[in-house]
């Protein structure tokens, strides 16, 4: 195994193939080193294009990580639908460092450990409760109120695996429909009334720690659209925000990249919602935005690298992402007006196939006034077609 991150024959293994490990792994090739990646899917996806060490296989199967980890220095995660213990499994078989480490993510690898982690470490929460039965559906309306999220435990995200229920009949066919009659854990979450909906990434490794901004991102069903960095709100609440993200990321002993959302109530209290063990999209605004992007301190961090620095690059930043708008090959039209647009960046994701409402593509820009950076960014890039 080579020990030294910095040689050109040092490999970094992805278990994920989609846009955030290409992201990841373009600021991995700056350092000169391979990448390697694992894919449980048929069809190309983004990374794939990028690398020759590219292998295909399940999840599910000890022996296939074992195989890929053997072929890589460290790996990483770039999504979360993975089990802890086949990952401890494939570590242990291999002798392959895996980050975040399979402990790290046992503590928050599904949604209902994620929320009891965090609530035993003195982090609030949202409200929430596992459902096993229509009694329990039934119970957690009449005390936190209708309507209420339904929630697979595992593998849920852009609103997949999400169901809001607004009585008794739509809670029992939204747990049979997300897997509840099926050994699947699904978990209640409480609608909680929010002023805004903001996020904070944490990079942690054993040469310490670096916490970026905190930021507002804008949501429109369970998808986000938009981020603001930094977050429109006082200077207090980004402050608290970003000392429960560090506080979340010690409490798992996290070795990589962490991203945490946070709902902020009207009286001011945050409340975490989610958490990611990886890059987040949240986060794609520090590619231009920060001194360091998540991703650049996503690759240090799992390969014990000092950390670089998280400070805004402008007093401004937008982030718009970019969906699919048409059911075809991808291909983006209608550009050249954000591409034209004074520190304005967009990021095309590598994506073969468009449909409607998959993230696609991002546009960033700089500027030193939220409210104008902000509205510029919606407005050069409404006519794009992807």
């Amino acid at each position: 195994m080579n020990t030294n991150p910095l040689s050109a024959t040092f490999r970094l293994g992805f278990l994920g193939a989609g846009q955030l490990a290409r992201m990841s792994g373009l600021q991995a090739f700056r350092y000169g080193i391979q990448i390697g990646v694992f894919s449980d899917r048929d069809e190309n996806e983004p990374v794939q294009f990028m690398t020759p060490h590219s292998q295909t296989g399940s999840f599910d199967s000890v022996d296939d990580l074992t195989a890929f980890a053997e072929s890589c220095d460290v790996l990483t995660l770039e999504n979360e639908f993975i089990n802890s213990e086949i990952l401890k499994q494939a570590q242990e078989d291999s002798g392959t460092p895996i980050f975040p480490a399979p402990d790290s993510f046992a503590l928050i690898e599904n949604k209902l450990i994620e929320k009891q982690t965090f609530e035993d470490a003195g982090i609030p929460v949202t409200p929430y409760a596992l459902i096993k039965d229509e009694d329990h559906l039934k119970k957690f309306g009449d005390e936190h109120g209708w309507p209420y999220l339904l929630k697979s435990s595992k593998g849920g995200y852009d609103g997949y695996g999400n169901e809001t229920v607004r009585d008794i009949n739509e809670a029992i066919v939204a747990f049979e429909n997300l897997g509840g009659n099926s050994d699947r854990d699904i978990v209640a979450e409480a609608f909680v009334d929010f002023t805004h909906e903001l996020a904070v990434q944490v990079a942690r490794n054993e040469t310490g720690h670096v916490v970026y901004p905190c930021c507002e991102t804008v949501q429109e069903d369970h998808i986000c659209v938009a981020v603001k960095s930094p977050a429109p709100v006082d200077k207090t609440v980004q402050e608290k925000a970003q000392e429960l993200a560090l506080q979340a990321t010690e409490a798992i002993d996290g070795k990589g990249i962490f991203a945490y959302e946070f709902f902020l109530t009207p009286d001011g209290e945050l409340l975490l919602n989610e958490s990611a063990p990886r890059p987040h999209n949240s986060g794609h605004y520090t590619i231009e935005g920060c001194v360091t992007s998540q991703f650049e301190n996503h690759v240090r961090a799992v390969m014990g690298l000092p950390l670089g620095s998280t400070k805004l690059r402008k007093p401004a930043v937008a982030m718009i992402n970019l969906l699919g708008t048409d059911r075809r090959d991808a291909q983006v039209d209608h550009a050249l007006e954000a591409l034209a647009a004074s520190d304005g960046h967009l990021h095309v994701y590598g994506k073969l196939d468009s449909k409607v409402g998959r993230k696609m593509s991002h546009y960033t820009l700089l500027g030193d006034d939220m409210e104008q950076i902000y509205a510029k960014a919606q407005k050069v890039t409404k006519g794009i077609r992807i």
